[in-house]
């Protein structure tokens, strides 16, 4: 073969790639006291060969877990309890971090630490939510942690569990009554709070939480507890709710197991989501979309080809959502971009695109078609 100098055709490669960022779904942070170890070695018993392994973590500062018997080592008490029940869950969370009160009981520093991490769900270890005139005021401090404001891709649920054996919803007012918070009614001995927050984290968003199951033991409620948990149901209706998960055994299961009995939020409401898996899924899609556009804002224009660039960038985000079923559609309308589709505008609209233009900021509609999961089956079954 001849080598020629002549190049017929030259390429220049040049890469511009860009990675959206990524935000996880299943990550737990668990906050919690933690029991001191005797300073004093037993008579006869040697000292651990690995002393770093075994030091218990420092107060308000988040470690991850992965492992069951170091989250016991290294947070014995309440916080090591709780971090291993979460990891035992199956599915379980993409990971498990652990935070440590102090000896004041600070939460207010102890969620100082938790903002900085990449997680969706916040567990306070072993605290029940008890009812009377004064609700409990960590778990209070919880719903008001997960309700405020948060930067972009940090939104959070909180999951509390009622005493055991408590079965009254009306505990969840004021404060406490909202979508980013999960409660569950139990009668285990186990920190149920961790063991359903763990579970939830286990599912991908768009799945609903009724009837998966949770490793933990726990008696069942009777039909009347029931009842007051979640309120009368007609027979061709839907769920009713009272913004309290429940834990059940299910005779139509086989084997034995422990199931979230419903999937609900803490949310009274009806403006507000009643299900947990349709807070996740706008959380998940809401940050999918600025991680996205990210790019677009600074380099497209406000004009026919850049409004254009704009609506595809949007939907190569929900549409392999909605191949994957995880929405039914969407409908994405960009009034500057029918504006800027017209042959020939009148003043009033011309005017419009002017003021678009002028002030650099577009304006986009996202409609979202999303088909949640069955949760009742109303059957006839006719003989004739």
């Amino acid at each position: 073969m001849t080598v020629t100098p002549v190049r017929y055709i030259r390429v220049k490669p040049l890469v511009n790639l860009f990675a959206p960022a990524v935000r996880a779904y299943g990550n737990v942070a668990i906050v919690g006291t933690v029991d001191e170890p005797s300073t004093e070695e037993p008579e006869g018993q040697p000292a651990p060969g690995n002393a770093e392994e075994l030091k218990v973590i420092d107060p308000n500062k988040a470690t991850l877990f992965t492992d069951v018997s170091n989250a016991r080592a290294q947070a014995p008490g309440n916080l090591g309890e709780a971090v291993a029940l979460a990891l035992l869950q199956e599915p379980g969370p993409s990971a498990v971090w652990g935070v440590r009160l102090d000896a004041g009981q600070n939460l207010d520093a102890a969620f100082e630490a938790v903002a900085a991490l990449d997680v969706q769900f916040v567990v306070l270890a072993n605290t029940p939510l008890t009812g009377g005139a004064t609700p409990t005021p960590a778990i209070v401090k919880l719903a008001e942690y997960v309700s405020s404001p948060a930067l972009d891709g940090m939104e959070r649920m909180g999951v509390a569990m009622l005493g055991k054996g408590d079965f009254d919803p009306t505990v969840v007012a004021g404060t406490l009554s909202t979508e980013r918070m999960i409660y569950v009614a139990h009668k285990s001995a186990d920190d149920v709070a961790a063991a359903v927050a763990g579970t939830i984290a286990g599912y991908e968003p768009h799945v609903s939480m009724l009837l998966k199951k949770v490793k933990v033991r726990s008696e069942p409620f009777t039909a009347q507890e029931l009842l007051t948990l979640n309120g009368t149901e007609t027979p061709d209706g839907g769920p009713a709710g009272r913004g309290v998960n429940w834990l059940v055994n299910p005779p139509l299961i086989p084997g034995e197991g422990i199931y979230l009995g419903e999937g609900y939020t803490g949310a009274s409401d009806p403006k507000e989501k009643k299900y947990i898996d349709i807070v996740r899924t706008v959380d998940d899609i809401t940050f999918r979309l600025k991680a996205q556009l990210i790019q677009t804002i600074g380099s497209l224009r406000i004009s026919r080809s850049g409004v254009r660039a704009l609506v595809a960038e949007t939907e190569a985000v929900l549409e392999p959502l909605r191949r994957r079923e995880v929405i039914e559609g969407y409908d994405i309308v960009v009034p500057a971009l029918t504006l800027l589709d017209k042959p020939q505008l009148s003043a009033t609209e011309q005017k419009l695109l002017d003021e678009i233009k002028r002030k650099r900021a577009v304006e986009v509609m996202v409609q979202v078609v999303y088909a949640g999961a069955i949760h009742r089956l109303n059957i006839t079954l006719r003989f004739e």
